[in-house]
């Protein structure tokens, strides 16, 4: 999917909500546990449920695996359900991987021609070489770590090395590696007040905003701080949609909890 195509579809549905497929066995339905695949089934009914209010979807990829071959197999058909029944749909593995040249290489092979994700995370920090292989694939787009809502962000992220700031420094030089227009990036949502400073250094790359609801971050003040003219925010929000009911009506529940959000947003567009 190419950036235009996904701008069009957060103005046709006046929507920029990311909703999180991050499947815990232990939080889903217990009716659902009866199913030969209740992964899958639980990420049916809530993308049937909630694919007319968001533009796009992420599967943390580790509560996938943490469940062995059925876990990807499940991600695999999940993922493929969703190219083949709403292909307007931008999907994002969230798989936050990187290494050293051929490796990610291996790794942007598996997730966007094996699984057909049309994105994938991937975090920084062995630098140019374990982002490239990504960013060298034709219509993907990679969501580098820029700044993260977790406390641990402190440790790193914000320190000043030769005086500006560990993130500024990975939004800077990112820009100058090849294919840079296929960058996206991460900042957490209960990081907004450093858009400012963000917009300075990325005016109108897309950034996936985590953080919303459960973590507590705003959504008014990230528009504030991060909108663009093309919009150029996509918000995430997993926990407070796929878990707003264990019981029968979760996929409603969801879609409830998706269309508060979507209706937010279109005030903000």
């Amino acid at each position: 999917m190419t950036t235009i195509q996904l701008i069009d579809q957060i103005r046709k549905k006046k929507s920029f909500l990311c909703i999180g497929l991050d499947v815990d066995l232990n939080k889903i339905p217990q009716h659902l546990l009866k199913e030969e695949d209740p992964i899958f089934e639980f990420n049916k009914a809530i993308i049937d449920a909630t694919h007319h209010l968001c533009v796009a979807y992420k599967p943390n990829t580790a509560f996938y695996e943490a469940c062995g071959i059925k876990g990807w197999q499940a991600l695999k058909k999940t993922i493929s359900y969703l190219n083949k029944h709403y292909p307007e749909i931008f999907t994002i593995a969230d798989a936050k991987r990187g290494d050293i040249g051929n490796t990610s290489t291996m790794y942007a092979k598996a997730f966007f021609e094996d699984l057909g994700f049309d994105s994938v995370t991937v975090a920084p920090y062995m630098g140019k070489d374990s982002v490239e292989p990504f960013l060298a694939f034709k219509n993907k787009h990679t969501i580098l770590l820029a700044l993260t809502s977790n406390q641990g962000a402190f440790d790193f992220q914000t320190k000043e090395v030769n005086g500006k700031e560990m993130y500024k420094q990975v939004l800077e030089t990112s820009k100058t590696w090849a294919n840079s227009k296929n960058l996206m990036y991460v900042v957490g949502a209960t990081k907004a007040k450093y858009l400012l400073d963000i917009r300075k250094i990325i005016p109108e790359s897309f950034l996936l905003v985590p953080g919303v609801g459960a973590q507590g971050g705003n959504l008014q003040d990230v528009c504030k701080y991060g909108m663009t003219k093309d919009i150029g925010l996509l918000i995430n929000s997993s926990r407070g949609i796929i878990y707003a009911s264990n019981q029968e009506d979760f996929a409603n529940a969801a879609a409830l909890k998706a269309l508060e959000l979507q209706e937010q947003m279109a005030k903000e567009l």
